[in-house]
């Protein structure tokens, strides 16, 4: 063989083998010594292995480890150091500082560090696509349906890694074997090429997917018509965004042809393709019977104060499978584990000792502030609610607020007269817990988490470092026993209509300011929430009323809406980068109250945790040192 030949094949063994290893996991059947691709398309049944190792690649965004979204950002703080290296998210280095280039966290690009291998499974989406026609026992209808869903997974799969990554290089086909060295050496593409080539793909594929699932028995969480329009309306609106539209910090972003990887015009038509993305998709939703859920209280017993229905509506409309709000659930990434991260241990003192419940994803005192106030508005500008005293300590009334707060029980100010989201959301001490067993509402849980008492660090690796828990992702039917915890699991939710909605309302927003029609789909989400109209909260509460009627003052009310409904969701670390906002909110302080002391006064007395890191380069991820040295042309992220 030619010394140029083996050349060849060394370099694209190096580069692109890693892509090929994850189809053996599904393929591992075939009698011995019979190449495996072969064997894969030769019959339906195997080419819909094939099928489902393309989904595989799905990121875990309901794992306890591995969603970079839950950890990256501000949302949560966790045990640090923690006692089981290998347990701890890998994510959680980033806000830390600990992000690098020889072995970076959650790195998507390759799959290590708790990540997903996604151009590994953009190979196996091409390695498909090839041979998907050559199957002799399928209808050319379904041939169709799979090849759309899998353009859809390929979509997908390259506006996670723009997300991360900003210019990417496009896997829009397999390089062969023999391919010159000069063809396996990749470039980034421009940012608008990725974000045309991905809703290219959709385009492509959405009139080939079901509408409705025939057989939701065995098909629930595959791809159909209102996932890939829902999907396309977000990767419209972050297209839209500062972060990838007219972003002035990258003009001199461009790889080794002098090719400029940034567009940095703003362009406004952006917006205009992102509200019509977005219509279509909400009309879409709604034609096949969407909406936003609704708790229908089905334990007969007991009658519901409208609170809790309510907050039930709220928690439920994520914890729920397949309730009439979730437009994606995503069945390859099951919530079990996290609902065990987010569930206070010894919650119920009869059995204090279970340490199954672990309790560490905790959310940051500045995430508790961001909720509003009972009236709708932020507590830093409604006029009835004592910011300035937010820290102090106060007695709860024998029966006000009971089904928020334990009466007579001494906890923060904080605590009191927030809205719904507030408390279907968070756990703290002296905080009501519903469900777990307890479905009368007037003696359900108190988390009692004081120095000593049953929610408090008595177990190693098993306590909120903040004082927090996130109540929103456990479902309110888990059962605690003396020596176990069980969950029902549901899919994560990857899109739900609140979140079109919200994004409807910002897209309308950035295009024609806060009409009526603008109004019309935020109002809608906070209605859900117990809440009164935008107009009317911001006019009779705000220390600004008429804030909401430009629009710089009602993007900032849309984003904090945002914030708010979509909280612990992973929306947030995605909707602050692409917004430009993160260089002020992720370089804030995290912190919590002083978990060790055992008195109210003590105990209620903000402690710093640790000082969040922000920079510029941290907008986009680097790649992995040893993939630039390979390929030159692989320009590094800008910073790294």
């Amino acid at each position: 063989m030619k010394r140029q030949n083996i050349f060849r094949i060394a370099l694209w063994m190096l580069l692109v083998l890693p892509y090929m290893v994850s189809c053996r996991k599904y393929l591992d059947i075939v009698p011995d010594n019979v190449p495996t691709l072969d064997n894969a398309f030769t019959m339906r049944k195997e080419a819909e292995k094939y099928l489902f190792t393309c989904y595989s690649y799905l990121p875990k965004s309901g794992s306890s480890t591995d969603n970079p979204a839950f950890y990256a950002g501000d949302e949560v703080s966790l045990i640090w150091p923690f006692g089981v290296a290998a347990l701890q998210p890998a994510a959680y280095r980033i806000p830390r500082g600990g992000q690098n280039v020889v072995n970076p966290y959650s790195n998507f690009w390759d799959g290590v560090n708790q990540a997903q291998p996604l151009y590994r499974g953009l190979r196996d989406c091409n390695i498909f696509l090839d041979n998907i026609g050559k199957v002799p026992d399928m209808s050319a209808d379904e041939k169709k349906r799979w090849i759309a869903e899998v353009k859809f997974l390929k979509a997908y799969y390259h506006f996670y890694l723009v997300r991360l990554y900003g210019p990417v290089p496009l896997a829009k086909t397999n390089q062969p074997v023999d391919a010159e060295p000069s063809a396996v050496k990749v470039y980034r593409s421009p940012v608008d090429s990725c974000f045309n080539y991905i809703v290219g793909l959709i385009d492509e594929a959405k009139d080939d997917l079901p509408t409705l699932l025939s057989n939701e028995t065995d098909e629930l969480g595959r791809i159909t018509k209102p996932i890939a329009l829902a999907i396309k309306a977000r990767i419209l609106v972050t297209a839209a965004s500062p972060l990838f539209n007219g972003n002035g910090d990258y003009t001199t972003y461009v790889d080794n042809r002098g090719v400029k990887l940034f567009n940095t015009t703003k362009d406004n038509n952006k917006w205009v393709l992102a509200v019509n993305a977005c219509k279509e998709a909400i009309d879409l939703c709604h034609e096949v019977g969407l909406k936003l859920y609704t708790y229908k209280q089905d334990i007969a017993q007991y009658t519901l104060a409208p609170e809790t229905i309510t907050q039930m509506s709220i928690r439920n409309a994520v914890a729920q499978k397949w309730n009439t709000e979730i437009i994606w659930g995503n069945t390859n990434s099951m919530a079990g584990d996290l609902q065990t991260k987010c569930f206070p241990r010894g919650i119920d003192v009869s059995v204090s000792d279970n340490t199954t419940p672990q309790g560490q994803i905790a959310p940051p005192l500045k995430i508790v502030e961001m909720f509003y106030s009972k009236n709708g508005v932020p507590i830093s500008e409604d006029k009835t609610w004592n910011y300035a005293n937010r820290y102090s300590i106060l007695r709860t009334a024998v029966a006000s607020e009971k089904y928020n707060l334990e009466p007579g029980y001494t906890t923060s100010y904080l605590h009191f007269d927030r809205e719904n989201r507030f408390y279907a959301c968070l756990g703290f001490d002296g905080g009501k817990w519903y469900g777990q067993g307890k479905y009368d509402d007037n003696s359900i849980f108190t988390i009692k988490a004081k120095k000593a008492q049953p929610a408090s660090q008595v177990v190693q690796a098993s306590y909120s470092t903040t004082g927090y828990w996130v109540k929103k992702l456990v479902h309110f039917q888990n059962a605690i026993t003396s020596t176990s915890y069980t969950t029902q699991t549901y899919p994560w939710p990857e899109m739900r209509l609140a979140d079109l909605y919200l994004l409807y309302s910002e897209a309308l927003n950035e295009k024609d300011g806060p009409t009526a029609e603008t109004l019309k789909w935020i109002n809608l989400v906070r209605a859900r929430a117990g809440l009164t109209t935008v107009e009317d909260s911001w006019t009779n509460y705000s220390t600004n009323p008429s804030a909401y009627q430009g629009k710089d003052g009602f993007r900032q009310i849309i984003h904090r809406e945002r914030l708010i409904e979509l909280a612990f969701e992973g929306s947030r670390f995605y909707d602050v980068r692409r917004w430009k906002e993160a260089m002020e909110l992720f370089n804030q302080s995290i912190s919590g109250w002083d978990i060790s002391q055992p008195t109210e006064a003590a105990y209620y007395r903000p402690k710093l945790i640790f000082n969040q890191v922000f920079t510029l380069k941290d907008y986009f991820w680097p790649i992995r040192e040893s993939n630039t040295n390979i390929n030159r042309n692989l320009v590094q992220s800008p910073g790294w």
